[in-house]
């Protein structure tokens, strides 16, 4: 039997923290869901992760802040962050600073799949 790679989803919002893992089975993935960066970070998935999808703004530590501390812990786990936020100017920054890719809430499921495909194909 085949391990299923680990996706780890880190969102305030209960909703999507709900839905996402599920959709994300059904894709061929193993997930676990965070209310907070800091959860995450504490869990002891952090080296298992394969792939992060990350919500930008988080109350206390924000997803650029967990990509910037795990860079500091030595770890560079592909991130697909995903935002409110419309705005393409923060998206070209996140893809220059190295995300995979940032998709605008809400996103399809094939942008998902592609996204995800991408971040665990590319490393």
């Amino acid at each position: 039997m085949k391990k299923r790679l680990l996706v780890s989803v880190v969102d305030d919002d209960e909703s999507v923290r709900e839905s996402l893992p599920d959709l994300i089975r059904e894709m061929g993935f193993n997930a676990l869901a965070f209310n907070s960066a800091e959860a995450f970070l504490e869990s002891g998935s952090v080296g298992r992760t394969k792939c992060l999808i990350l919500d930008l703004k988080m109350p206390g530590m924000g997803g650029q802040a967990l990509v910037s501390e795990l860079k500091r812990l030595g770890i560079d786990t592909p991130v697909v962050f995903i935002t409110a936020n419309q705005s393409s100017a923060i998206r070209e920054q996140l893809l220059d600073d190295g995300a995979v890719a940032c998709l605008f809430k809400p996103f399809s499921d094939v942008e998902l799949s592609d996204a995800l495909l991408k971040a665990v194909c590319e490393r």
